[in-house]
């Protein structure tokens, strides 16, 4: 059986090897990009330089790390059970990778194209789940468990107002194939018909990531570093490998469905070079953003955080599909329904920030003690 690989018949095991092979690659300098990247936009906002010794410009400073934990002992603790310790990066590093499978670059750019890719996409993400339970339990320490326990429940928090942001837009699209999500959008990018779901899926994307404001699994001051406190060396590389890889591939994906990828705009008209440049610029807006929220916002208490997702998130993601429903079935013409489905989402945004501007603006009540005690003085 054969299948076509760059307009070549080959053997479908060979097409998979070679697929395999460029997924690992290109990300492997993806990831060191996005390193030496995030360090130096967050060293301007800063007001540092970043890396600068280590070749021009400081480039090869994620190579020189890379090789440097390479070298380093692989320290596992003597209580900790053997296999669910050594397989955890595993099960963080492999799902991240197959994601990319229906991920589009430019048309017929993508490792497979999938009837239900963007149903595939959020299932195969939600594995990674199981890799910090994992590295938790399996390490034997009790801060490592807390920051696994924590991770999951984030994880899962808020993982459902992104499956509904992306139910939201499938509803618009009328499909879970990403290509055509994508062609859809060659005339207008659905972030205009829908950006309360484009906000929910930024938030959920900085929590899925363990990204500043919601960074309290591996925040150093709350859990001592998180479920891999107890590895060290490559396997303690794996856990940020796959946080770059998912950075990388949830900012493709917003751009996807959300900015137009690589259609809008006039993507059919001028060719691959051209798609491949709306792709690249996107998702590296995207990347900007989240470097530029971990440089400005605080984090989140346990409480607000969680709070914020089933409290806010939660239920804006449920009426966006409620009030989506309630105009596409109805028939109306496409502008009508664009039109009510843009004012409507837009609505419920401003509703959102109304929300946490209040939230955060409002005095809070004082401790009874201190109360009492300045009564007293």
């Amino acid at each position: 059986m054969n299948a076509e690989l760059f307009g070549s018949q080959v053997n479908v095991w060979v097409d998979a090897l070679v697929r395999v092979l460029i997924i690992v690659g290109m990300m492997t300098v993806v990831v060191m990009g996005l390193i030496w990247f995030e360090r130096k936009i967050i060293g301007r906002f800063q007001m540092r330089l970043g890396p600068t010794r280590t070749g021009p410009f400081g480039l090869l400073q994620s190579v020189a790390d890379g090789l440097k934990l390479v070298a380093k002992e692989d320290v596992r603790p003597k209580n900790a059970d053997p296999w669910v310790f050594e397989l955890a990066p595993y099960f963080v590093f492999v799902p991240t990778f197959l994601m990319f499978v229906a991920v589009p670059f430019a048309f017929g750019f993508q490792v497979r194209v999938l009837e239900l890719g963007l149903f595939y996409v959020l299932a195969v993400s939600s594995v990674s789940i199981v890799g910090w339970v994992m590295a938790g339990w399996g390490s034997d320490n009790r801060y490592a468990m807390l920051g696994a326990l924590r991770a999951a429940a984030q994880a899962i928090s808020y993982e459902l107002p992104l499956v509904m942001a992306m139910i939201a837009v499938a509803m618009v699209a009328g499909t879970l194939n990403l290509q055509e999500i994508v062609l859809g959008q060659s005339r207008l990018p659905n972030i205009v018909l829908q950006p309360l779901p484009a906000f929910i899926f930024f938030t959920a994307t900085l929590a899925e990531l363990n990204r500043t404001p919601f960074d309290i699994p591996v925040g150093e001051s709350e859990v001592v570093g998180g479920p891999f406190v107890e590895y060290s060396g490559i396997r303690w590389s794996m856990f940020f490998l796959a946080e770059y890889a998912a950075m990388f591939i949830l900012a493709l994906l917003g751009s996807a469905i959300f900015l137009g990828g690589w259609a809008w705009p006039m993507g059919e008209q001028w060719g691959a070079s051209w798609q491949l440049l709306l792709t690249t610029v996107k998702a590296g807006a995207f990347i900007f953003l989240i470097f530029w929220v971990r440089s400005t916002l605080p984090r989140m208490r346990v409480d607000q955080l969680m709070g914020f997702s089933w409290k806010v998130l939660l239920p804006f993601g449920f009426a966006q599909i409620m009030v989506n429903g309630f105009i596409l079935v109805n028939g109306w013409p496409a502008v009508t329904s664009g039109v009510l489905l843009g004012t409507t989402s837009l609505a419920g945004l401003f509703a959102v920030g109304w929300i946490v501007q209040r939230s955060v603006s409002r005095p809070r009540p004082r401790p009874v003690m201190m109360a009492r005690s300045e009564a007293a003085q």
